[in-house]
């Protein structure tokens, strides 16, 4: 695909080398993108994206460092809203897929298929439908029954240890009343990327707000040090 003003560009966050191999394939000689970024983390990824406007579409895969789950990308979208966004993910769950369509995201598709029915689904996407793959969509209930039960919420002592380093980096600051402008120039980071980074807190952490995240994350940290001792 390109754009009226010239070619685009897309961008790949995947931590599978060889996968990103084939899906950078695709993207340039199935949908004639001239330039593809490729990261293998979301916070890479977030970097990318707060620093390059050229980005038409971003893959995102489920299982990678910074990845939560399919909700995590729902900062992205509200960042992004110019932008196309899919998941690509080798998970057939339809939670997964029902998570990611809550988030935001266009397209929820799967790894398994071949290299053509791969780029004519990112094709659509592109074309501005919402691409749902029919074998997870059309799942009744005994179908879900038989899959992995969701995870149980962590105890907040684990929630600390889930955050990646740069989400720590931004809710010790947050911690110390720092605005996002402050948190920015302190860890050089872009404001977009301190606001996306925020919302995966707030998501991580159970909360609505940043005052509820700084003191939710003011006892969080407290008590990670008393346990350290």
């Amino acid at each position: 695909m390109k754009t009226d003003s010239g070619p685009s560009t897309a961008l790949i966050a995947d931590d599978d080398e060889f996968f990103r191999i084939a899906l950078r394939t695709i993207l340039k000689s199935e949908l004639g993108f001239a330039e593809v970024i490729e990261t293998g983390s979301l916070e890479e990824a977030v970097e990318q994206l707060t620093v390059n406007d050229e980005i038409a579409l971003a893959l995102f895969d489920l299982a990678m460092p910074g990845m939560k789950d399919a909700g995590s990308l729902e900062a992205v979208r509200d960042f992004r809203r110019d932008m196309r966004i899919a998941v690509v993910s080798a998970s057939t769950r339809k939670s997964d897929m029902l998570t990611a369509l809550s988030a935001g995201v266009h397209g929820y598709v799967p790894k398994g298929l071949g290299a053509a029915e791969l780029a004519a689904a990112l094709g659509r996407v592109l074309d501005g439908a919402i691409y749902v793959p029919p074998e997870i969509a059309a799942r009744d209930k005994s179908d879900e029954v038989r899959e992995e039960p969701e995870p149980s919420r962590e105890p907040e002592s684990r929630v600390i240890g889930s955050l990646t380093p740069r989400q720590r980096d931004v809710l010790v600051l947050l911690v110390d009343g720092l605005s996002n402008k402050e948190i920015a120039r302190k860890l050089q980071l872009g404001e977009g990327t301190v606001k996306i980074h925020l919302a995966a807190l707030l998501r991580s952490l159970g909360v609505r707000n940043r005052q509820a995240a700084a003191a939710t994350g003011a006892r969080l940290l407290s008590n990670r040090q008393g346990e350290s001792r």
